[in-house]
C-alpha cells in the first residue's frame, strides 16, 4: 500500500487510516450517519483523566513516571474478560479490565512510591501480578513486567521529566521517541499508545505540547465499538457475526479496517464537531463505559498495542 509522504507521527497516522478505510471491504463508514451526529451536535466535553486510576496529586517527576509507567502497560484488552476485576462500590458492577489494573497501580504507588527506571528494569512477573491482584501465570502478567522492564531500560539514566524535556514541547515527537525506542508502542500505522502517553501527560499536567490537537484519536477496541453502536461504523455479515459471537479476532485485516476506519470516520467528525480527535476519543471512550455499550461485544485482539 502506498502513502503520501507524512511529516510527523500523527500525519502517518492519517494517512495509512484514510487508505486503510478506501480500501476496506468489511467495515464501512455510513456517511449519512456521521451527517447526522454532526447535524444534532454531541456535547463532546474533554473530562479529563479520573483521579482514581491516575495518580495525578503528587510531584511531577511522580506524576509523569506513573504516566509513563500507566501507558507503558495500556494494553491487553482482548485478555481482559479473563483478569480478575475490581468493583465498583457505587454501582455493585465489575470495572473495566483497564481500570482495574490502572486503579492496582495508583494504590501500590500511594502506598510504596512510584517505581523508577532502575527499580523497572527489575520487575518480575510474580511480584507484579500480585501488586496488580492476579494470577502470576496469567499471560498478561508476563507482557506488563516485559514492558516495564523496556521502558526502564529506555529510560537509562533519564528522569520521566527529563524525558519529556528532550520532546521539545511536541507530541508528535514524543509519541516517535517511544515508538522507535520500544517494541512495544511500535504500532505501525496507528501507534496508539504512543500518542494516548502525550496526551495524558499533558492532561495530567506535567508537559505542554503546541502540537497536542495534531494528535489522532488512539485506536482500540472501545473506540471502535462506540462508533459501531452509533452506526458510524458497518461491519459485513461475517465480521458482525465473529465479533458479536464473542470469538477472539486475529491481527490481520478485519482488525486493521477496524481500527483503520475509526481514526479515518472520526479525522471527520471531530471538525464538524469543533473538538480535536484526541478529545473527541476520550469521549467516545468514557461513553464506552455505559452499561448497555459493555453488554455487547465488542472485537477482542490480543496484542500489545491495546
Amino acid at each position: 500500500m502506498s502513502l503520501p509522504a507524512a511529516s510527523t507521527l500523527p500525519d502517518e497516522v492519517r494517512a495509512h487510516c484514510a487508505a486503510v478505510a478506501a480500501s476496506a471491504t468489511a467495515v464501512r463508514i455510513d456517511e449519512s450517519a456521521l451527517t447526522r451526529i454532526a447535524d444534532g451536535g454531541w456535547d463532546v466535553a474533554d473530562p479529563g483523566l479520573d483521579a482514581r486510576s491516575h495518580l495525578l496529586d503528587a510531584e511531577p517527576e511522580d506524576v509523569a513516571m506513573a504516566m509513563l509507567i500507566g501507558d507503558a502497560v495500556n494494553f491487553g484488552s482482548g485478555w481482559f474478560p479473563t483478569l480478575r476485576k475490581r468493583v465498583d462500590h457505587a454501582t455493585g458492577r465489575p470495572l473495566s479490565g483497564s481500570i482495574t489494573i490502572a486503579t492496582a497501580l495508583v494504590e501500590h504507588y500511594r502506598a510504596h512510591g512510584v517505581w523508577r527506571p532502575e527499580q523497572l528494569r527489575r520487575t518480575r512477573t510474580d511480584v507484579l501480578a500480585a501488586v496488580l491482584g492476579q494470577r502470576p501465570d496469567h499471560e498478561l502478567m508476563s507482557l506488563y513486567a516485559q514492558a516495564m522492564r523496556a521502558l526502564g531500560s529506555f529510560l537509562g539514566d533519564r528522569t520521566a521529566l527529563g524525558f519529556v524535556a528532550e520532546a521539545g514541547g511536541s507530541a508528535a515527537t514524543l509519541a516517535r521517541s517511544l515508538a522507535d525506542g520500544m517494541a512495544l508502542f511500535a504500532d505501525h500505522g496507528f501507534y496508539k499508545r504512543a500518542q494516548i502517553t502525550a496526551n495524558d501527560l499533558a492532561l495530567a499536567g506535567v508537559a505542554r505540547f503546541g502540537d497536542l490537537d495534531e494528535l489522532t484519536i488512539f485506536a482500540d477496541n472501545l473506540v471502535p465499538h462506540v462508533l459501531r453502536c452509533e452506526g458510524v461504523l458497518v461491519y459485513d455479515v461475517a465480521l458482525a457475526e465473529h465479533v458479536d459471537a464473542g470469538r477472539t479476532l486475529p491481527l490481520g485485516r478485519w482488525e486493521r479496517e477496524i481500527r483503520g476506519c475509526a481514526v479515518h470516520a472520526c479525522e471527520q467528525l471531530a471538525p464538524a464537531l469543533g473538538v480535536p480527535p484526541r478529545v473527541l476519543d476520550t469521549w467516545l471512550w468514557n461513553r464506552g463505559q455505559d452499561a448497555a455499550m459493555k453488554a455487547r461485544p465488542r472485537h477482542r485482539c490480543r496484542n500489545v498495542f491495546y
